[in-house]
């Protein structure tokens, strides 16, 4: 890591310096609430959020949570509530969550945004609450790119350029945060430090590089020719430079950026498997994945966090090898992983509460097979009943059929008969029949 800059960016009274920092990357689904405070227990600098759109934080509602001690940014669900008796307020969804006193000052918002009226828009609503905005400009996803976010901004570096200096000026200033950017190396180093010169000419704070390309996925080795040379354009301009790829743990991210001449380093799939990865050699290391599942479910818990999220990020952390791993995949609810995790009647009684709050079904989860028996016995049902039907509708054309063929003779004659009477009836002293003596007699 550098010592000394000759240059160095002013930092805002709100915002936070990325030099000599190790940090948690910015990650869809791995970047929710209860794995940024985990990052941070175990001594995470700084978190990034996952990429939030701007238009899914355009029109929230900002709300102070008192029983999680969170801030959530709400809007209405499309489908309402299942059940809007157990929680009326389970009505909104939660876009994002934050934990003020745990993270506030520590916490970057990453932005998904192609355009600068939206990427300010968005940006105010959630300014007061972090310690810096970031702009997506290396995200290689199609939901990203499709829309001109992420990756594709690389490829228009005037709407880039637009975008942060709509935020530094608009956001930046009057909030008194940093404003930053995360971009990918282009296949030219040429092309990649012309555009880096323009970045860091708009008055943002860092600048994050993923050693990657935009066609290269996670399990492509990172490529580091170009980080030395980003790092001196970033210093020049007094801008932090942080390196993102292949980085495992917190004391290999301090040695990488010391070796290449930069500021700090991002850990990102590493921190999924086992948030400890930020924890020094010296201070313990990582810490075995039963200890860190256990305090990652307590965290979960506390906050609430969605069950969907919550059971990605344990797939991630619990071995494949491990007894709990594959019924932990067959669980449907907090109540189910308690059990499965064997946790005492304190994480059950907590995990019911959540299940409630998020009405979240308990039970064992639908196997396939009862999945696939159920679907071929409500086929079968409806064969059934669409015979019987069938065989119904029958009889009665033919009784029609029937009716249509009698002579009209027959028909007079039938009509002008004697009602046919039942035994007791038409016989005086049928079975079960009483005679007028017998009436008389009682």
């Amino acid at each position: 890591m550098t010592g000394s800059m000759t240059k160095r960016v002013p930092i805002p009274k709100n915002g936070v310096d990325y030099r000599g920092k190790v940090v948690l990357a910015p990650m869809v689904r791995s970047g929710e609430c209860p794995s940024r405070l985990m990052a941070l227990k175990y001594g995470a600098d700084l978190v990034w959020g996952p990429e939030t759109i701007d238009k899914a934080l355009i029109g929230t509602t900002r709300r102070v949570n008192t029983v999680t001690n969170t801030v959530d940014f709400t809007r209405l669900s499309s489908n309402g509530s299942k059940n809007p008796d157990v929680n009326p307020s389970q009505r909104e969804s939660v876009i994002y969550r934050l934990y003020p006193s745990r993270e506030g000052r520590q916490l970057i918002h990453q932005i998904g945004t192609s355009d600068p009226e939206r990427a300010v828009a968005a940006a105010k609503l959630i300014a007061g609450d972090v310690a810096g905005i970031d702009v997506n400009a290396g995200c290689p996803k199609p939901f990203s790119t499709l829309g001109g976010m992420g990756a594709a901004l690389l490829k228009t570096p005037d709407k880039l350029v637009a975008i942060l200096e709509a935020l530094v000026k608009e956001v930046g200033t009057p909030f008194e945060i940093g404003i930053s950017v995360k971009i990918r190396i282009l296949e030219n180093p040429e092309d990649t430090a012309a555009l880096v010169r323009r970045l860091v000419a708009t008055g943002i704070t860092g600048l994050t590089l993923h050693c990657r390309t935009t066609p290269m996925r996670p399990r492509e080795s990172a490529i580091r020719d170009q980080l030395r040379m980003v790092g001196e354009i970033c210093h020049e301009a007094g801008v932090a430079c942080l390196m993102n790829g292949d980085v495992t743990s917190r004391d290999e991210a301090l040695k990488l950026a010391e070796e290449y001449g930069v500021d700090g380093a991002m850990i990102a799939t590493a921190a999924e498997t086992n948030p400890s990865c930020f924890r020094a050699e010296k201070d313990g290391g990582m810490a075995p994945w039963d200890q860190v599942v256990k305090e990652y479910v307590t965290t979960a818990l506390e906050v609430e966090n969605r069950w969907g999220n919550t059971k990605y990020l344990l797939g991630q952390m619990i071995p494949g090898r491990a007894k709990e791993y594959r019924p932990m995949n067959q669980a449907k609810s907090y109540t189910d992983l308690v059990e499965i995790m064997g946790y005492d009647e304190e994480f059950a009684k907590r995990a019911r509460e959540v299940d409630e709050k998020l009405e979240i079904s308990f039970g064992k989860k639908e196997t396939r097979s009862e999945r696939k028996q159920r679907g071929n016995h409500a086929k079968k049902e409806k064969k059934v009943e669409a015979k019987e039907a069938e065989e119904t509708a029958s009889l009665k054309r033919k009784a029609d059929d029937a009716e249509l063929s009698v002579p009209p003779e027959a028909k007079r004659k039938a009509e002008d008969a004697p009602p046919e009477m039942p035994l007791d009836v038409s016989r005086s002293e049928a079975p079960g029949s009483v005679t007028t003596e017998q009436v008389l007699a009682v």
